[in-house]
């Protein structure tokens, strides 16, 4: 056993505070099998000795739960998200933090994407609507090469959406905040990039990490340049997204529709207007839920190289949120 190996404790907590980011014993199966050994995973608040905890596994942990386990070496963070961990004051200084680059997470992100983006495109609301009038009667149909979609955020899941949304024939734009290169989709970057990918999108997705950057960034401004009739995706954070703004935009008809899978506060408060708009649908956050079948190789990989005192996968930069 290498000096590192023995320098990690060897338990792990899997610390959650909310309903997502998998289930301690998939986790523990799916873990097991991928390093080839029974492991020690001990779920929240029943960790038994703090010292014991190496490795925590967390997704919207207690604040200050991480900070009780003294010889913590590494937390992996088993959404793709990390705000829900650098918001908490005492999280561990000097303790490594790492995503998962889950490619079923990424899938379904890109599903849910697509479901909602062809949901518009068809108009399928209106269909329903008529269905409940008991009409016989055809939308105008938009020729699907016509229709602009923009993604916000060209990482792991931006691009993948961003790529299947031209496979199946939409006019695909990205914004990210360096420049990218995308085959099939027109990359956009930096402030006239953003101002100019908004212009052009019918359909806009947001798929953006939730750093003081994109705080609050689709505000009336934003909602403002889009074509008027767009139609919006979060899938992302609610914290992008002014509410009063977003609503004074649908109202207007500035935006034709909203579809909403991520608050400013969660689960959404029972009296938030967003319930009962006629023209946002809400979801509770399940555009993207993470899979220990196919999260567990990411996790287990660091795991090898944090024993072996390698570089980590996968490596958030506390100061950049993500």
């Amino acid at each position: 056993m290498s000096e590192s190996a023995k320098r990690v404790a060897p338990a792990f907590a899997w610390v959650t505070n909310a309903r997502g980011g998998g289930d301690t014993e998939g986790w523990r199966e799916r873990l097991s099998a991928a390093l080839g050994e029974a492991v020690d995973l001990r779920a929240w608040p029943e960790t038994g000795d703090p010292a014991d905890i190496g490795i925590a596994l967390a997704w919207k942990p207690p604040a200050g739960a991480l900070a009780r386990f003294p010889n913590l070496r590494l937390i992996v963070s088993t959404g793709m998200g990390v705000d829900h961990l650098l918001a908490d004051p005492e999280l561990p200084v000097g303790v490594p933090i790492v995503r998962i680059i889950d490619p079923g997470l990424v899938g379904q992100m890109a599903e849910y994407a697509i479901y909602w983006a062809l949901h518009h495109h068809r108009d399928m609301d209106a269909y329903a609507d008529q269905q409940r009038q008991r009409l016989w009667r055809e939308v105008p149909f938009t020729d699907t090469a016509t229709r602009r979609v923009g993604v916000l955020g060209l990482g792991e899941i931006g691009a993948d959406t961003a790529r299947k949304l031209a496979m199946l024939g939409f006019a695909t734009a990205g914004w990210s905040r360096s420049a990218r290169s995308i085959d099939g989709v027109e990359c956009f970057c930096g402030g006239d990039g953003f101002n100019a990918l908004l212009r052009r999108s019918d359909i806009l997705i947001d798929v953006l990490p939730m750093t003081p950057q994109t705080a609050g960034l689709l505000d009336a401004r934003a909602f403002a340049l889009l074509p008027r009739g767009a139609f919006f995706i979060n899938m992302a954070r609610g914290g992008h997204v002014i509410d009063a703004d977003l609503i004074a935009a649908l109202d207007s008809g500035q935006l034709a529709g909203a579809v909403l899978d991520v608050f400013h506060v969660e689960p959404l408060p029972a009296e938030h207007p967003f319930w009962s708009h006629p023209r946002i649908r809400v979801t509770p956050h399940i555009a993207g839920p993470t899979n220990p079948r196919t999260a567990a190789q990411s996790v287990a990989e660091n795991v090898r190289r944090l024993r072996a005192g390698q570089p980590l996968l996968h490596l958030v930069d506390r100061a950049a949120g993500y």
